[in-house]
């Protein structure tokens, strides 16, 4: 009766030990924020996330710079601003950062997995600019980057390429819906 209490208490406490270090479901892959609370992070800087191919990336690289961070997809009416985006690179490089944040929380429109949306963007628009993993921008599950992003600018994404521009100081953030060119954006920056 010993041998089966212990073992009892054994699995009991192995049950306990594995449930304190399961993963937050809240949390995604693409960034590293899952033990600080994002609405008290100063700048964007304070964020790692993890880019296309998975490896890690300190957005603290990026200081100093303007950044716009966009939520994409490669199903939706608005891809065809990944052209638009790509050029805003070209053109602008010196001016801005553009930063693609693959989601598929607007209708099932980024179902592939990192790799075919690396591909699609290469193959159709030629995208260099810098792609992260596939996260949630929205709900429950929405990545801390983007839960920052939202509270900093008063507003969340609507729909795929809403844009979120953050300003050199990586505290100041204004919003532009999807509607909004990326071109038009930083011509006005």
């Amino acid at each position: 009766m010993r041998i089966i209490l212990f073992n009892l208490f054994i699995l009991s406490s192995l049950i306990l030990v594995a449930a304190g270090c399961s993963n937050n479901p809240k949390t995604s892959d693409a960034s590293d924020m899952s033990t600080t609370n994002p609405t008290s992070v100063e700048t964007v800087y304070e964020f790692k996330v993890k880019d296309i191919d998975g490896n890690d990336v300190d957005l603290s690289k990026y200081k100093g710079k303007k950044i716009m961070i966009v939520n994409v997809a490669s199903k939706c009416g608005f891809t065809p601003q990944y052209e638009d985006l790509q050029n805003v690179k070209e053109k602008y490089s010196d001016k801005i950062t553009i930063l693609g944040f693959p989601a598929n929380n607007f209708g099932g429109q980024e179902p592939g997995s990192n790799q075919e949306i690396k591909e699609f963007c290469s193959a159709k628009f030629g995208v260099d600019f810098e792609m992260f993993s596939k996260i949630s921008v929205k709900g429950s599950d929405r990545d801390p980057l983007y839960t920052w992003l939202a509270e900093k600018a008063d507003e969340e994404p609507t729909w795929n390429f809403c844009k979120y521009i953050v300003g050199e100081d990586g505290k100041t953030v204004d919003f532009y819906n999807s509607r909004m060119n990326p071109m038009e954006i930083v011509e006005k920056l």
